[in-house]
């Protein structure tokens, strides 16, 4: 091992866009119809919801405490899969009733109750509909497969899965050409054998593929060099359709590391991306990395969180290169010290998301905060963050408008619709405090939620294997807006999700939906009424109707 330190109707709706680089893109990033909403507010409901969970542990579980959010029994509700660190990792079960109250129910089994679980990331792994999971942790990595009614089996030996041994904080997967089972990437922290002797070795990667007969996987091979990472992310960065590997590493345990791209392509041994073919050379205490398109040229940009030195990259010149620069600080993202609490000393970011939580069309920025320990050049009380989204293309602070201050050291989060209402709530695992679970009542109040805007949500799927279409990128239009999102597993710190692909609407009652498949195939434009549920068949032509169970 290589040691280096509710309803949908067909109703068009007429769109202005621009071609760029044969992605549709908006013209430009003036202020647009409608205007941006202010922060919604959110109710916090994890006692009485019946969630009762914290991230436990020592030194080891510093890092990690991720939550994996996904429908484990096909009633449309996102469930969740939280992790324990030296606790057992518990999945919960959403009974929440359309609109109302969250509500969560424990799950026990002896597959999905295991220990030493840093993360977990949800994919459907052998494309039967039942989602899987992969399990990170202090010791063995785990796959789950999933067998429905939320029942999940230990699948390493039946897909030929070496989980190692190491201590694993990071996930991304995808799939290449037309192998049945995905790529999957681990990222590893620190050898914990130069933990106990005090040298604190930054421990291999791994790529994970399958086989020459594409039914079990192949001998893990190692990423290296390694810096300690916590974050990895599988994505398009240049809409080659290639996926490469985005890796962000905690520059505490390295000396001459930095931020890496692997590019991964089919039947090729992966490789760094070099300082001369364009990648810059960035160092930064790397949590967690989220992705979306934030300017509008069709590319991805990457916000990746740290202590006191969050980045927001895009592509400088286009995507001939590798080659980023970072607009954080003129976005107002860069959220380096906290807005209440200890305001004088450096913030430490985790878990960070972009996700319409006001539901106006402008997406926002959700980042979860807090002390690693006990460091006192760091802030202690360190809220998260809910950066708004304006009109303009920057971000301000909604945190403390949305009710959802909190000084408990928060590591994984998700945004994400539990209770079926259109408007996304909160969960935020904490570490040695009780999971924070936080509804989205819009402009109301927890007896009278007020949505605040238009919205849709929507599932892909597709024949064979990827049947979620993880690759894929979604373009939604509505007004004068153009959103584009990637379909991705990973990213994040230590956990993810699976599910419905959310997009707020602002004011626009009707929308246009198309998809760029994982294989390059475009779409049909589809249009679609606002304010509900719906899933995109690869082939079909109308966006086929959800409804809500009662």
């Amino acid at each position: 091992m290589t040691r280096t330190r509710r309803r949908w109707v067909a109703a068009g709706v007429g769109v202005l866009v621009v071609a760029v680089g044969g992605v549709a893109a908006l013209a430009g990033l003036g202020a647009r119809a409608g205007g941006a909403l202010p922060a919604p507010h959110f109710v916090e409901e994890a006692a009485a919801a019946g969630l009762d969970h914290a991230y436990d542990g020592g030194f080891f579980y510093f890092v990690g405490g991720g939550v994996a959010v996904f429908d484990c029994d096909g009633d449309g509700r996102q469930d969740l899969y939280l992790a324990g660190g030296e606790q057992p990792a518990a999945l919960f079960r959403n009974r929440s009733p359309v609109g109302g109250a969250l509500a969560f129910n424990p799950v026990g089994s002896a597959a999905t109750d295991l220990p030493n679980v840093t993360g977990a990331y949800p994919l459907d792994i052998d494309a039967d509909g039942n989602v899987d999971l992969a399990v990170l942790r202090l010791g063995e990595n785990v796959l789950l497969r999933g067998l429905g009614d939320c029942s999940f089996e230990r699948a390493n030996e039946a897909w030929g899965f070496d989980g190692g041994d190491a201590w694993t904080a990071a996930f991304s997967a995808t799939w290449e050409a037309q192998d049945a089972l995905p790529t999957l990437a681990f990222g590893n922290y620190l050898e914990t054998a130069s933990v106990d002797d005090g040298t604190y070795v930054c421990d291999d990667g791994a790529l994970v593929r399958p086989d020459a007969a594409g039914e079990r996987y192949a001998a893990p091979a190692p990423l290296a060099p390694a810096y300690c990472t916590l974050s990895l992310l599988f994505s398009d960065w240049d809409r080659s359709g290639r996926r490469d590997l985005r890796v962000s590493n905690d520059r505490h345990y390295y000396r001459v590391g930095e931020e890496q791209l692997w590019r991964v392509a089919p039947g090729e041994e992966p490789r760094l991306w070099t300082h001369d073919e364009g990648w810059q050379t960035l160092r930064v205490f790397g949590m967690g990395i989220a992705s979306y398109d934030l300017t509008g040229d069709g590319y991805p940009e990457y916000y990746l969180t740290s202590q006191a030195d969050n980045k927001l990259q895009t592509l400088a010149d286009g995507p001939n290169e590798p080659r980023f620069e970072d607009i954080a600080l003129a976005r107002g993202v860069a959220a380096t010290r906290p807005y209440s609490g200890d305001m004088t000393q450096p913030s430490t970011a985790w878990h960070a998301e972009f996700a319409d939580a006001n539901n106006d069309g402008e997406i926002d920025l959700f980042v979860a905060k807090g002390n690693v320990e006990a460091m006192p050049e760091n802030a202690a009380r360190d809220p998260s963050n809910l950066l708004i989204g304006q009109a303009d293309g920057t971000f301000t602070e909604g945190a403390e408008d949305a009710g959802i201050v909190s000084f408990a050291r928060a590591r994984g989060a998700a945004l994400a619709d539990l209770n079926l209402d259109g408007m996304l709530d909160l969960v935020i695992v904490n570490r040695r405090e009780n999971v924070g679970l936080y509804r989205n009542v819009g402009s109301g109040t927890a007896d009278d939620p007020k949505p605040m805007g238009h919205w849709l949500a929507v599932r892909l799927q597709q024949d064979g294997a990827n049947r979620d279409a993880i690759g894929a990128w979604l373009e939604v239009t509505a007004g004068d807006r153009a959103m584009r999102r990637e379909i991705s597993v990973g990213g994040g710190h230590a956990g993810g999700q699976l599910g419905w692909i959310h997009f707020g609407l602002g004011d626009a009652e009707s929308a246009s939906v198309r998809v760029i498949w994982p294989d390059g195939e475009r779409g049909p434009t589809m249009p679609a009424q606002a304010d509900g549920f719906g899933i995109i068949t690869r082939g079909a032509t109308v966006i086929e109707p959800w409804t809500p169970p009662q």
